[in-house]
């Protein structure tokens, strides 16, 4: 029903943010990731926004990216996580590092939000692993690079590099790719998924 609010900052807290807009101010709910991201009171954003109408409140909640916001919903499409779960799911970690977690199937990460038991985060991986992309965890620059090579060029030593651009060190790649039994029929992005499962446990 509301897909944006964008306008000045009139106040702020870690859980909220009340952005004026047409004379009116709309509090939306945010998690932590965003609101270290707000420029500040009185600084123009635009947040994209959740609208949960429930029998005994409406309430807004918003993120600075669609990708972001569409996080937000998987995880609330999952059986036992409501919005506020979610905020602090999203609060304990950003969305780029729960879609590691999900494909990686690092419960023990995801088990760290505040409420979130290891069978909670178990039901979080199962329902979404199929609906992460292993792409959206690459950096921008390497998808652009990466998205045209070959077999011939080498899949096992793309995935280390993919591994290297998201932040693991070059021996932590190299040993996670090594555990995967690469075959001529494998891309680049099935070595990353499956060598993001070693990961996990190293």
């Amino acid at each position: 029903m509301i897909s944006f609010v964008k306008g000045p900052i009139a106040e702020m807290t870690e859980d909220s943010v009340v952005i004026e807009c047409g004379n009116l101010g709309y509090e939306i709910f945010i998690p932590l990731s965003v609101f270290e991201k707000l420029p500040g009171v009185g600084r123009e954003v635009k947040l994209y926004t959740y609208f949960q109408v429930r029998e005994d409140a409406m309430c807004l909640y918003g993120f600075l990216t669609r990708q972001d916001l569409k996080m937000f919903k998987q995880l609330i499409s999952v059986n036992g996580i409501g919005p506020k779960g979610a905020l602090g799911i999203l609060s304990a970690m950003n969305p780029e590092e729960l879609k590691r977690a999900v494909i990686s199937g690092d419960a023990k990460a995801i088990s760290k939000a505040p409420g979130v038991g290891a069978k909670t985060a178990q039901r979080i991986i199962l329902d979404l692993k199929d609906k992460i992309d292993t792409a959206d965890i690459l950096p921008t620059a390497f998808r652009e690079v990466g998205s045209d090579l070959r077999k011939e060029d080498g899949v096992a030593g793309e995935a280390i590099d993919a591994l290297t651009a998201l932040g693991y060190s070059s021996a932590e790649a190299g040993r996670a790719v090594r555990q995967v039994e690469v075959t001529d029929t494998m891309s680049v992005e099935d070595v990353l998924k499956a060598s993001l499962k070693h990961l996990a446990f190293i």
